[in-house]
């Protein structure tokens, strides 16, 4: 599980049932009222899967996974290393050169750049090409973001209409006093799961389902911006410099070894 994830569940879970505790109520109580977490969990799944085609909700266990467990952190340093070192290549031997090297880069997208950069791709082609991709890739990651906000939202409405039927039941038993208050006590644990499912689970998954596309989207944007500067020919110190932008200032001393840029402009000297 991500670190995030994994404390901000934990202190959300801590918060709301040590709360509970201090205030005298019974926790197993809050799992024993099972007609009012049918009515929120039945209710709300229910209502979020109608508003998705069926193929979103048959991806609910990756949305899930990628918000629990985050996905695969991609490291700019060493992707602008990488861009450096191709770079520098590409200035000594032509953008054939590139080829070979193609074949070892793992991430798809950056391997597909470098190839139609290679294969000769008309720039602004280019560019637009790898852009429809990012582009395609936001609205995919949108569905997920979607679905979790949408159940964030159907939930409390389903907490309230748990609540509604709980005091409707209620009211039909004041002629027995003594189960009046337990039954207004029940009719509340459905409000309490949905406003808890909406703000402890779903709408939190929301938004991080929302950074790990920002974070995505930033990452292949850098790698855009440098495959348009390996075709264009741009000095490696200059494609260096321009791609450093896209690190925090804390970690620009590093994001490129001095090797990479010294060892390349040497070959691209040699080469002129």
């Amino acid at each position: 599980m991500e670190k995030g994830s994994m404390i901000g569940l934990g202190l959300c879970l801590a918060g709301v049932f040590i709360s509970a505790t201090m205030h005298g109520i019974n926790i197993a109580f809050l799992f024993m009222e099972f007609g009012s977490i049918i009515i929120v969990l039945f209710g709300h799944l229910g209502a979020t899967i109608a508003s998705y085609p069926w193929e979103a909700t048959q991806n609910l266990g990756k949305y899930v996974g990628k918000a629990m467990k985050g996905k695969e952190t991609h490291s700019a340093s060493e992707t602008i290393a990488k861009i450096v070192v191709l770079t520098n290549r590409a200035r000594a031997e032509g953008l054939l050169a590139l080829e070979e090297e193609a074949k070892g880069i793992e991430e798809p997208f950056f391997r597909k750049g470098i190839e139609l950069a290679v294969d000769g791709t008309d720039p602004d082609a280019l560019k637009k090409t790898l852009n429809a991709e990012i582009g395609a890739m936001k609205e995919r990651h949108k569905v997920g973001q979607g679905w979790f906000t949408s159940a964030g939202v159907f939930a409390p409405t389903f907490g309230i209409i748990g609540a509604v039927f709980g005091l409707m039941a209620t009211m039909a038993q004041l002629s027995h006093p003594e189960k009046v208050g337990q039954g207004i006590a029940g009719a509340f644990v459905a409000t309490f799961w949905g406003v808890f499912l909406a703000n402890g689970v779903w709408l939190p998954w929301a938004n991080k389902l929302k950074q790990l596309s920002l974070a995505e989207v930033a990452h292949k944007q850098l790698i855009v911006e440098g495959i348009m500067a390996i075709q264009a020919g741009v000095s490696p110190r200059v494609v260096e410099e321009l791609l450093k932008s896209h690190v925090p200032p804390s970690e620009r001393d590093k994001a490129v070894p001095p090797a990479a840029t010294q060892s390349g402009g040497g070959q691209a000297a040699a080469a002129a």
